[in-house]
């Protein structure tokens, strides 16, 4: 059986990735594709309760360290239940944040090298697990920002963060679009809804005639 492909949305606060993932899931089920809807941190009923841990406002300061191993451990119950099993039945996953949020948050916003997300990567998904494509839904950081407080509710622990933070999140995401290898699909976010549902859309249908033709 043919592997499915691993499609993850990234992007800071604000830039739609729920909405741009229900699109791609319409247009998938469309076409009758076979595929799985999923998030991180989450994903399973253990990897939900470690992302309530991770989101919840607190008084008392997360390490840093902490929250990465944190993130990890999420993925690896992940992973094991849900992405690995699916791909292989041949089904399509579309995943909201993977990996790349992991430099990008904790690397970039949290100002931690690199190197222990790289270790932490290949020990959790081994050498080859990597999203076959990432659509990276770009807008500046005061959009989002400012889309996420017309929402209203009350914001999570990383909703919290200031400015600064939410910038060195998106120049993580620029260097890592930056490298053929990520397999990077920029989708500009600041336009109008329609106009980014178009673009997830066209992505789509690029993405699935490079698929049938390996078929």
């Amino acid at each position: 059986m043919t592997r499915g492909l691993f499609i993850t949305f990234e992007g800071t606060e604000g830039v739609g990735k729920s909405t741009a993932i229900r699109g791609a899931s319409d247009w998938l089920t469309q076409q009758g594709v076979a595929h799985r809807v999923t998030r991180e941190p989450g994903g399973t009923p253990m990897a939900e309760e470690i992302r309530e841990v991770l989101l919840r406002s607190r008084e008392e300061p997360v390490d840093p360290t902490c929250e990465l191993l944190l993130m990890f451990s999420a993925r690896a119950q992940h992973l094991a239940r849900v992405i690995r099993p699916a791909l292989e039945a041949g089904e399509w996953v579309l995943c909201d944040r993977f990996t790349d949020a992991t430099y990008a948050y904790q690397g970039g916003g949290r100002e931690l090298d690199s190197a222990p997300v790289a270790q932490l990567e290949s020990l959790v998904q081994g050498e080859t697990l990597r999203p076959d494509a990432v659509l990276w839904l770009d807008a500046p950081v005061e959009t989002g920002m400012a889309r996420v407080a017309g929402r209203g509710g009350e914001p999570d622990r990383f909703e919290h963060e200031r400015v600064r933070f939410f910038e060195r999140v998106r120049q993580v995401y620029e260097a890592r679009a930056g490298n053929p290898a990520n397999r990077y699909r920029r989708i500009d976010a600041e336009v109008t809804a329609d106009e980014v549902a178009d673009a997830v859309r066209k992505t789509m249908e690029e993405l699935h005639r490079e698929w049938t033709s390996l078929q």
